[in-house]
């Protein structure tokens, strides 16, 4: 006895992709809004040239500094101290050096440079703040909000030990 096959005529079927294709219409759109951009902000430091930091130069009437230390801010002009800041409620006081640099800023009106020394082991927030609060601060003018320059041609490197 042999078996027979009964063979069924093969019948195409088509894929339906018309509920994906709803679903994208309505998908892609709400992701492009939703979507978060990030911002990238570059800053352009001067950082000390290698072969020639060991090197003297010769002391100029301005040389603004912010020296980062673990328990304190100081804000010098060449070898003396402006201000000194501690810390306040554990924390460095940003809105205070702000305040100092633009007394600073108002005598020497066309200056632009800085330069921010950190010990070592100062936490890389610390100096982003550092650098930001030196570089503008915001005020009113005319009724509007704006960023006024104080010191945008940042320098870094190396606190002097103590």
């Amino acid at each position: 006895m042999r078996r027979r096959r009964i063979r069924r005529p093969s019948t195409t079927t088509e894929l339906n992709i018309t509920a994906f294709m709803n679903l994208m219409v309505i998908l892609v759109p709400f992701l492009l809004m939703t979507a978060v951009f990030s911002h990238i902000t570059i800053l352009e430091l001067n950082l000390p040239n290698p072969e020639t930091g060991s090197a003297k130069s010769k002391p100029s009437a301005f040389n603004l500094k912010i020296v980062i230390r673990k328990n304190s801010l100081t804000v010098q002009n060449g070898q003396s101290i402006v201000r000194k800041l501690p810390l306040y409620k554990d924390q460095y006081n940003f809105k205070f050096l702000s305040q100092v640099l633009k007394q600073v800023k108002s005598k020497y009106e066309n200056k632009k440079a800085i330069t921010i020394l950190s010990e070592a082991n100062i936490p890389y927030d610390i100096l982003v703040q550092t650098m930001d609060a030196s570089r503008s601060y915001f005020t009113f003018q005319e009724g509007n909000i704006i960023e006024a320059e104080l010191f945008p041609e940042i320098s870094i490197g190396d606190a002097p030990k103590k």
